[in-house]
């Protein structure tokens, strides 16, 4: 049986033809078009205080998280668009194309990882123990074992202390819970940093104090979706610069009284 052979030069513009292929399949678009449109559309919550709110209830969009997009969209030369979602459906709008990017306290984990690009982060934080401020008795996690902290039932504090061998009394949230430690009916409560800095910032309250923090950092960055690779890098290297000229820390310091950017 002869073998049919296929001319030299036909093989190589058929290779040709499917490297252009192959490679016009696998184009990075996702900062290209935010360039091209001049517009980076941020998918947000809009009613996450400090991170993303609007004042008063119907004021201007701000926050944190807000304003450290509009920072980031200026670097690369482009419009912070905003569109306001709920939680639950804010990772579908990145999916489907509705937004570029998410900024939203969005923390990097496994799972997310595996379905999505991050930037750097540029949010971090710890849980940490909070008691009153004369309270010398509490000096880490294990100094919860017998004593009593207020709560979410839901939350993952609540496993955090009930594994540290505390007492929990159940609360809806954490206004109930900094009360109930501020009244002296609980002897302390397990929240993320984040929110007690937010509390002590806006209420100028110095009645209480951090005893101990985690050793574990959670991350917070700018989400993408698992195509938009030269996206996160821009944004990543737009939060470089941030940091750097002292913007993040500066926008730190406005929402928090500390530099939670690093």
């Amino acid at each position: 049986m002869k073998l049919r052979l296929i001319p030299v030069a036909l093989l190589s513009v058929v290779a040709l033809a499917l490297t252009g292929c192959s490679a016009s399949s696998a184009t990075d678009e996702s900062l290209s078009s935010v360039l091209d449109s001049g517009t980076l559309t941020i998918g947000t919550e809009g009613t996450y205080r400090p991170f993303s709110f609007h004042e008063g209830g119907s004021g201007e969009l701000t926050g944190y998280d807000v304003e450290v997009a509009r920072a980031v969209a200026a670097e690369l030369g482009v419009d912070a668009v905003f569109e306001e979602t709920q939680w639950d459906a804010i990772f579908a709008g990145l999916t489907a194309g509705r937004w570029d990017t998410i900024a939203n306290q969005v923390s990097i984990t496994p799972e997310r990882v595996g379905s999505h690009e991050f930037s750097t982060p540029y949010t971090y934080s710890t849980g940490v123990i909070v008691v009153p401020a004369d309270n010398t008795s509490i000096t880490s996690f294990a100094s919860l074992k017998g004593l009593t902290t207020a709560q979410s039932l839901t939350s993952n504090w609540n496993t955090l202390a009930t594994e540290s061998g505390a007492t929990v009394e159940a609360v809806e949230g954490w206004a109930q819970s900094v009360t109930l430690v501020e009244q002296g009916r609980v002897d302390a409560t397990v929240n993320d940093k984040l929110t007690f800095l937010d509390y002590q910032k806006s209420t100028g309250a110095d009645n209480l104090k951090i005893a101990a923090e985690t050793t574990e950092r959670s991350e917070s960055a700018f989400a993408f979706a698992k195509d938009g690779t030269a996206l996160a890098e821009a944004v990543s290297d737009a939060l470089a610069t941030l940091t750097a000229d002292g913007t993040l820390a500066e926008l730190s310091d406005k929402y928090f009284g500390a530099d939670v950017s690093q």
